[in-house]
């Protein structure tokens, strides 16, 4: 099920707002431009928003306790919620599977401590069954996705080391080496993403599949990953990318992998599914960058979604986290939105 990329594609405008409900529990203070305070969901839906991405981890009571304190805790029940609130608020919900217990990001990507002695074969019928499962609990419940993210940040695998493509050649300069990734390493992979994807069609065949990368900044990677998922037939439906301009390069230098992505994958849609930049060093360098990454992406008839990263951060008056990132769309002083809100706006 592939969509045809076209000028007249809808827009999707939102954000990971996956700690909310941690949020509100603590009294957490949210205003809009005028300093009046505001119920967060609907206040982004009046701002053009139309789409919610929420995490899943598998048992997130099983995460380091470092990890809990920055925001682990999204499991099934959590996610059921906080999905009625979207829904109730009249925006979709992009679920995203993190096939596992913790953070799954390129530096990590720990498989479930229930699966941990699973072989290849095992831990594939396992994603199937518990994406199945999953889908299922929030079908019934009334909060089925409209997208569903098969894996979180993936370029290098996931549910390492059975579904890791890379391996350190050597540990005193972590370089990594292609010739260390074999061909049954992109099979397994594989495998375990088709897994996901077949739940997913059989329980939300009218959802859109998302498989989710985050080497925007390095063309060669992206190219060799999305074509090794074609000659594998991975079913999937949408590129999404994450962009930070910390570790992934100019913003002229994505508009060069969106442009190539246009050109070898036409069929596939492309979303920034995370961005952020900091507001710690200036409020309105934030802003400067949110600009110039809407300008750029308003270019690329492929891109047809933005989504900001943790943009309920907000401290002002709560201890949810341990310590602070700086990079959300509210100021953690004054819990008041910031600048960069309306420029992200303007992609819709």
């Amino acid at each position: 099920m592939s969509m045809t990329v076209c000028a007249q594609t809808k827009q999707y405008l939102g954000g990971d707002v996956s700690m909310l409900p941690s949020y509100e529990q603590q009294g957490t203070v949210y205003k809009d431009f005028e300093g009046k305070q505001v119920k967060l969901l609907p206040f982004l839906k009046r701002q053009g928003w139309n789409m919610i991405r929420v995490r899943l981890f598998v048992d997130p009571q099983n995460a380091l306790e470092g990890h809990k304190g920055q925001g682990v805790c999204q499991d099934l029940n959590y996610v059921i919620g906080l999905c009625r609130q979207i829904k109730k608020t009249g925006m979709q919900v992009m679920l995203d599977f993190h096939y596992s217990d913790t953070w799954a990001d390129p530096a990590k990507q720990f498989t479930p401590k229930r699966w941990e002695h699973c072989d290849a074969q095992s831990l594939t019928d396992s994603v199937y069954a518990y994406t199945r499962y999953s889908l299922l609990a929030m079908k019934k419940a009334g909060v089925a996705p409209e997208m569903i993210q098969v894996g979180n940040e993936i370029t290098n695998g996931m549910l390492w080391p059975t579904g890791q493509l890379y391996k350190k050649a050597d540990s005193s300069t972590g370089s990594e080496t292609d010739s260390t990734t074999t061909k049954e390493r992109w099979d397994i992979l594989c495998n375990l993403i088709k897994a996901g994807s077949k739940a997913c069609r059989e329980i939300c065949p009218k959802a859109q599949i998302i498989i989710h990368t985050e080497k925007a900044g390095n063309w060669d990677v992206t190219r060799n990953y999305y074509t090794q998922l074609r000659q594998r037939g991975v079913d999937y439906d949408i590129i999404g990318l994450s962009y930070y301009p910390m570790w992934h390069g100019t913003i002229p230098n994505l508009g060069q992998t969106l442009n190539r992505l246009s050109w070898l994958f036409p069929e596939k849609p492309v979303m920034i599914v995370e961005t952020a930049a900091e507001y710690y060093n200036s409020i309105e360098g934030q802003a400067q960058f949110t600009r110039e990454l809407v300008d750029e992406l308003k270019r690329h008839h492929n891109v047809t979604g933005l989504f900001w990263w943790f943009p309920e951060e907000n401290a002002y008056g709560n201890k949810v986290t341990r310590g602070r990132l700086n990079r959300g769309l509210f100021d953690n002083n004054t819990g008041q939105v910031l600048p960069a809100m309306k420029e992200f706006n303007r992609f819709r």
